[in-house]
């Protein structure tokens, strides 16, 4: 039987994470755990009063999750827009290294690149210059993209740049694919909520929040009445509250899924909730139930935080897949 595909789709970045103490977040201008966008001088300026050696990774939101299905051995595909040169190069062969089908579309700009800067606690901060990214028109939202696709899944970034969110969501509805919207970033739900709003109603059959985002959206910090209330508004609500597990409603029903257990340290947060959604969606395109489909999730969220950045090594993914 051929494998159900999902289409990931959002902005090519190159991740550099630097390891740093709370003290070197006062020196920026960013809100702890937030993503703030940036110019490329800015990225600059952080690293050159770092004192840390950061290491690089193809990175992005929908990437990372594009990624995780590929590792998985689902049948996945992403999206997006990428400079013409040598990182723009390393971001595509790294997709196909990890079984993801790239539909990369080039620019003579940079690519696109994000800062995070990870805490002792293990959360990051984000900056991020879009780059080329930032570029894509609806034109280069092709058919062909969503040809056999079985579910479509969009990073909330896109909300700041609603053009190519309305193109994907009507493309992905003119070929009834599934639409899967994670919110990204409490700061994104902030400042888009308007757009946010109504293209959930319109559109998302599954949205992917965790607490702060689901409670910049639905006001309730309580979690059971928070992922009712984002089920309220599509088919299937995921709520991620972090070492405490997740929620996912559906039907007036809310399943409780408890978090990987391990004795491992957790070490950076970066890419936990891409590649929640990495398991989560793989699970429902391979018709398993939703408790088993977030208990994958978990486990692989888990799995990710254990390591710097957000790409799971390949020793750990044969563990997860003996799930």
């Amino acid at each position: 039987m051929k494998k159900k595909s999902i289409l990931c789709v959002g902005a090519a970045l190159i991740d550099i994470l630097l390891n740093e103490e709370e003290s070197f977040l006062k020196q920026t201008t960013g809100s702890k755990g937030g993503m703030h966008l940036v110019e490329p001088e800015i990225i600059e300026k952080y690293l050159s009063i770092s004192k840390s050696t950061p290491a690089t990774a193809p990175g992005g939101s929908a990437c990372n999750t594009a990624v995780g299905i590929g590792r998985l051995g689902g049948n996945a595909g992403f999206v997006g827009k990428s400079g013409n040169k040598k990182n723009g190069s390393f971001f595509e062969q790294q997709l196909k290294n990890s079984n993801v089908s790239p539909h990369i579309i080039k620019s003579d700009s940079p690519t696109g690149r994000v800062l995070s800067i990870i805490t002792p606690d293990a959360e990051r901060t984000m900056f991020t210059y879009l780059g080329a990214s930032s570029e894509i028109t609806p034109k280069e939202i092709e058919d062909r993209f969503f040809k056999d696709v079985y579910l479509v899944h969009i990073e909330g970034y896109l909300l700041f740049n609603p053009s190519i969110m309305t193109a994907v969501l009507e493309k992905a509805k003119k070929f009834n694919v599934l639409i899967s919207l994670d919110l990204a970033s409490y700061t994104v739900v902030e400042e888009s909520e308007k757009l946010l709003r109504k293209i959930i109603n319109q559109f998302v059959d599954i949205v992917i929040a965790n607490e702060e985002e689901a409670k910049a959206y639905t006001g309730f910090s309580d979690e059971n009445k928070a992922v009712s209330a984002l089920a309220s508004e599509a088919d299937i609500a995921v709520l991620k509250v972090g070492g405490r597990g997740s929620y996912i409603a559906n039907n007036n029903e809310i399943i409780k899924i408890e978090p990987a257990q391990g004795k491992d340290k957790i070490v950076d947060t970066t890419g936990a909730g891409d590649l929640w959604a990495s398991g989560f969606l793989f699970g429902l395109a391979n018709g398993y139930e939703l408790e088993k489909s977030g208990k994958l999730g978990s486990l692989c969220g888990y799995e990710v935080c254990k390591i710097i950045g957000a790409h799971i090594p390949e020793k750990r993914w044969e563990t997860i897949k003996s799930f």
